[in-house]
Order: structure tokens, then C-alpha cells, then sequence
């Protein structure tokens, strides 16, 4: 039985691109969090980015990043120890199968 990790997040992307375009959002931030920082940008400018100002935004979109970070974490760990149970699988198959100490032309 093959065992896989499936890969990506589970949230959906939620922004278009075309949101994120538009609302200027740069390219490494265009993930599954994107549409919780544009409400939060917006904030930030109108409140002119006083760190008191636009906490439920921030903390809706730090929370989503944290959240993503930690899934990618788990499918990493994940990864690890199915590689693990394969080199351990592949330990046990070559132990029996190893390079015999006496040739079998030198048995003759």
C-alpha cells in the first residue's frame, strides 16, 4: 500500500486575480490569506498605518498566515516520516539481499 502526501493547502483562494491586481497587492503576499489583506491595506492607508488602528484586520490575516504556515509544516513532517518508513522499507529488503561473502563460481 503506497501512502501520499497531498500537497497545497486546503483553503481556497477566496481574491482573483484580478482583486489582487487591482488593489495593488505585491506577488509574494497573493496566497489563500490575499483577501484578508486587501480589507486590511485599505484600513492601514485610511488610518494612515497607526499600529493601534486596524487590529481585527490584522489579526483575521495573521491568523490565516499562521494557519498556512502550520498546514505546510504538518504535509512537511508528513513527507519526512513517509520517506523514513520507505528508506526503512528498502533497509530491510537489501539486508537479505546483500553481496554474498563467497562468490558462487569459487563453490565449484
Amino acid at each position: 500500500m503506497e501512502e501520499e502526501v497531498k500537497l497545497g493547502s486546503s483553503k481556497p483562494m477566496i481574491a482573483t486575480q484580478a482583486e489582487m491586481v487591482e488593489e495593488r497587492v505585491p506577488i509574494p503576499y497573493r496566497d489563500q490569506c490575499a483577501h484578508l489583506l486587501i480589507p486590511l491595506n485599505r484600513c492601514r492607508v485610511k488610518e494612515f498605518y497607526l499600529p493601534w488602528k486596524c487590529e481585527v484586520e490584522r489579526h483575521a490575516y495573521e491568523k490565516c498566515e499562521y494557519e498556512l504556515v502550520m498546514e505546510r509544516m504538518l504535509q512537511m513532517q508528513k513527507i519526512r516520516e513517509l520517506e523514513e518508513r520507505r528508506k526503512k522499507a528498502g533497509q530491510t529488503k537489501l539486508q537479505g539481499a546483500g553481496i554474498p561473502i563467497i562468490a558462487s563460481t569459487a563453490k565449484g
